[in-house]
């Protein structure tokens, strides 16, 4: 009983990756224990040692790279615990280029992109993004650190927005870019959704961010700020409601191998009224979302990717009243 109670968590992740599964205890010769506590409608299906061997591989492999990768985020943790000094931005001189040449949108430096990271972390979680984001024409970035001791999403929202409202002044920006990571998505999502933001926020991209919720970890709920990432939360709750005319474009990486969402899914922006592309992850777990150089090129794709070019709040159809068929679904295998 005590095993079975204790796998209860790998539960929605095994019935992720083995959706076939019928009749686990049969095929396994479990009739001897007919009652198993805690596993109620484990599946089951032909196949299944390989099936399970490549499953424990996968995950063994996953908390492997997650382990590494806390143990190395936690040497730089203390790197990141100021926030980061904002450099004025000199405004690029006019008639730089030829001037024969007529200026023209696409040769603009894109938006300023704001990474906001995830709950008890600090801006040191995107070292190896911005490098990579850097390495690829993006200079203008910016992390906010927001406190630890934040109880609200809603007042970390606000503070998000009044950091990009500076941003933009400074830099003369008219929009950002924001990518976030776990609860820094959600804190993204309700400034662009509830706060007025996506007249600020051109793209949002969210790295396993529990959209809809997550059940994980209930002995985490004493801190008010897990609580509102629950399921149903009242901060969850404001987040399904109308968004008519919302201009931001949402993408959003999600992994099958993510420890932290329950059920895996939530992690994807499910939302009538939102531009959204969910992009599944396979092979990694949380931590490895926003170090991952695979992950990385994916962002840099999604950021390149302008939304379309009608006038903003008139870009899709069902904004000028016709059906959605749901947000857009897209693969990306990490080995």
């Amino acid at each position: 009983m005590k095993v079975t109670r204790a796998l209860q968590p790998l539960l929605p992740l095994c019935q992720r990756l083995l959706p076939d599964m019928r009749t686990l205890p049969g095929i396994l010769n479990l009739s001897s224990l007919p009652n198993l506590p805690g596993l109620p409608g484990l599946p089951g299906l032909p196949g299944l040692p390989g099936r399970l061997a490549g499953l424990s591989l996968a995950l063994l492999k996953a908390t492997a790279l997650d382990l590494a990768i806390l143990a190395g985020h936690m040497l730089l943790y203390p790197s990141g615990i100021a926030q980061e000094r904002r450099a004025a931005v000199r405004p690029a001189l006019p008639g730089a280029a030829g001037a024969e040449d007529p200026p023209q949108l696409p040769t603009q430096a894109p938006p300023p992109v704001v990474l906001l990271h995830g709950f008890i972390d600090n801006r040191s979680v995107f070292v190896l993004l911005r490098r990579s984001l850097a390495q690829h024409g993006r200079h203008r970035m910016e992390s906010l650190n927001y406190s630890p001791l934040t109880c609200d999403i809603r007042t970390a929202a606000e503070l998000l927005g009044r950091h990009i409202e500076e941003i933009c002044e400074r830099t003369g920006s008219a929009q950002v870019d924001v990518v976030g990571h776990s609860l820094g998505g959600l804190i993204a999502r309700y400034y662009v959704q509830r706060l007025g933001g996506d007249g600020r926020v051109r793209i949002l991209v969210t790295l396993g961010t529990p959209h809809a919720g997550t059940r994980v970890a209930p002995l985490a709920n004493a801190h008010p700020i897990v609580r509102q990432m629950r399921p149903g939360s009242e901060v969850i709750e404001e987040l399904s409601r109308p968004a008519p005319g919302c201009r931001t474009q949402f993408v959003s990486f999600w992994s099958d191998l993510d420890h932290l969402m329950d059920p895996l899914e939530s992690a994807c922006v499910d939302h009538p009224d939102l531009l959204a592309q969910n992009v599944r992850v396979t092979g990694i777990g949380h931590l490895a979302l926003p170090v991952h150089p695979a992950v990385a090129t994916g962002i840099r794709q999604a950021l390149d990717t302008a939304p379309s070019d009608a006038p903003s709040g008139t870009r899709t159809g069902a904004r000028r009243g016709t059906a959605r068929t749901g947000p857009r679904t897209d693969g990306l295998t990490v080995a």
